[in-house]
């Protein structure tokens, strides 16, 4: 249980969050710019750590931990693979969106379309992306809240999103963007110091021995892998061939959007020019896919042993609903063997995880239903202080719908294979758009309307007693994609392009005089460091965890060789 300490860790850092709130309220209020993008003057420091942590939800280690029980460290290339997605972003896209100079990534649409098809399809994923999709991303943010609370604190599940929602709900309404920008920067540094530390502290348990003994336990030892076994395609083809082949370009996922999108892109338009952009969205693909998994990754692994079934996991927790006991719940589970103090810098990290996140899509929810619905479709006159009325109001209710949607659900990883399964197929749309003259509106509303209608059928489906049709997760993502490709291709080749002056309105704006293929060759070969380079730290991090001292440092030499040839090549790349 938590003591006095722990509770005014906690209660400090609420009241931080809350005064940052107050403190830019007034600021941030006198326009819906200042509102949603701090009038575009944030550094791409700043950028990029609230990047970072927004994806270091609350779910976020639960979800990791919840993967590794199941599957092992190599479970992890399920969102490992979207690294490819995020570095193609650094440098192909980073600099395009900025040079947009639009508030939103939604009114894209039309400038790279005309007409009323354009006009509809911004407000229909106005309240699709800002609206729907995003109280489902929040409901999972908030299930993880209340098997945190449910672990930690013996809370209920409505106690537990009442106090967390509350405080973030309040500092997210007053101080917009720059308060979500400024809060997110606290939080990412208090959330790795309590992850990094809370593992080590675990390791060291008598029950766990050490990280050599972590590593030969019968429970772990066959889970410690990074790559799965190439001789055996069961696992090998839904772990790691179809996310690296087809899963990082195919599918459109929440902070690994092909050519960027959501909050990825409200940060990159917020950023001071280009250059800031590019390096904010540069830092937050090494950070979230190099820096920070394996505490997470640790931890689950730990709890193998100590919990080494769900049975165990319900016996440690009885008063935990039996709804939400699955393999996620296990590392809040372990957090509870931590002393006071350390226990409560823990707890106020999964906090700041929380806090971030929900606050960075109420911020991003809120400028689509302003910005790309309400002015642009209801009241075009509104004034400024109107659309941040508007803004704060619809903060709320989508707060309130997130909550009560979490109610709902019962596992991460389940709430994540549906994500995938509704974005699945859109994905090659999103990187060809900026190229492909011949992608129109129409492509975007078949690409959006064939992957939604195949995910409810395989998710109903999947809930009746007796199903229709039975096939696995990844089986059911290709159906998806397949589908939802050819559907959106097909609608490109049998409707007319966008016009041509509209067309070379946009091409001039993004490119400028510059041919649109300008230093592809850099770019391309940007991709493959970027990527290679990320990729070692990853593994070298891992082997020095495992002992492997050469391995570690000869995947080190590799990260530093591409990140000299990277800034050799700088200016030609970007």
């Amino acid at each position: 249980m938590l003591s006095t300490i722990d509770y005014s860790l906690i209660i400090a850092f609420f009241a931080i969050s809350l005064f940052i709130g107050i403190y830019l309220s007034r600021k941030s209020g006198k326009d819906s710019s200042e509102y949603f993008l701090s009038g575009r003057r944030m550094p791409w420091w700043l950028l990029g750590v609230s990047m970072v942590a927004t994806t270091f939800s609350a779910d976020t280690p639960n979800l990791v931990a919840g993967i590794v029980r199941a599957d092992g460290v190599k479970g992890n290339w399920v969102w490992w693979s979207f690294l490819l997605t995020g570095v193609l972003t650094v440098f192909f896209y980073a600099k395009l969106w900025r040079k947009t100079g639009i508030t939103t990534d939604l009114e894209f649409y039309e400038l790279r379309y005309k007409g009323k098809e354009a006009a509809f399809l911004r407000g229909f994923r106005a309240i699709y992306l800002g609206v729907i999709f995003n109280i489902f991303i929040m409901a999972t943010v908030c299930l993880a809240a209340i098997k945190i609370g449910g672990t930690m604190f013996d809370f209920s599940a409505l106690e537990s999103l009442s106090i967390a929602c509350i405080v973030t709900l309040a500092y997210s309404v007053l101080g917009g963007f720059k308060s979500v920008l400024i809060t997110d920067f606290i939080q990412f540094f208090i959330a790795m110091a309590g992850s990094i530390w809370a593992t080590i502290y675990i390791i060291n348990l008598p029950e766990i021995g050490g990280m050599e003994n972590l590593l030969t336990h019968p429970n772990v030892s066959g889970k410690i892998d990074f790559l799965p076994d190439f001789n055996d395609t069961k696992t090998l083809i839904p772990m790691f061939i179809i996310p690296i082949a087809v899963q990082w370009w195919s599918v459109w996922y929440p902070g690994a959007e092909p050519g960027g999108g959501g909050y990825v892109a409200q940060r990159m338009l917020a950023a001071k020019d280009e250059k800031n952009a590019t390096w904010a969205t540069l830092f937050f693909n090494f950070a979230h896919y190099a820096l920070r998994p394996w505490p997470w990754i640790i931890i689950g692994l730990a709890s193998l042993i100590m919990f080494p079934n769900l049975e165990s996991l319900q016996a440690a927790f009885p008063n935990v609903d039996p709804a939400f006991v699955k393999d996620d719940l296990s590392y809040p589970a372990m957090l509870t063997y931590l002393p006071a103090g350390l226990l409560g810098l823990v707890v106020t990290s999964l906090v700041a995880a929380f806090m971030s996140t929900i606050s960075t899509h109420l911020n991003w929810g809120s400028s689509y239903v302003v910005n790309d619905f309400y002015a642009r479709f209801i009241k075009p006159e509104a004034s400024e202080k109107e659309k941040v009325l508007v803004g704060r109001l619809s903060t709320l209710v989508m707060m309130l719908l997130a909550a009560g949607l979490s109610l709902f659900l019962e596992e991460a990883k389940e709430a994540f294979n549906l994500l995938l399964q509704i974005g699945a197929g859109t994905g090659l749309l999103f990187i060809l758009r900026w190229f492909w003259k011949r992608i129109n509106p129409y492509s975007e509303i078949a690409a959006m309307v064939i992957s939604f209608l195949v995910a409810v059928f395989f998710f109903v489906n999947g809930k009746l007693d007796h199903p229709i049709v039975e096939f696995e997760s990844h089986v059911q993502l290709i159906f998806g994609i397949v589908i939802t490709t050819l559907g959106w291709v097909v609608v490109t080749i049998m409707t007319q392009p966008t016009d041509e002056e509209t067309l070379q309105s946009f091409d001039e704006l993004v490119f400028g005089e510059e041919c649109k293929f300008h230093n592809m060759g850099y770019k391309v070969l940007a991709f493959f460091l970027g990527i290679t380079g990320i990729y070692c730290f990853l593994f070298a991090t891992g082997y020095f965890i495992y002992g492997k001292t050469t391995l570690a440092c000869i995947l080190s030499g590799v990260t530093f060789i591409c990140s000299f040839v990277l800034v050799k090549n700088w200016k030609k790349i970007v």
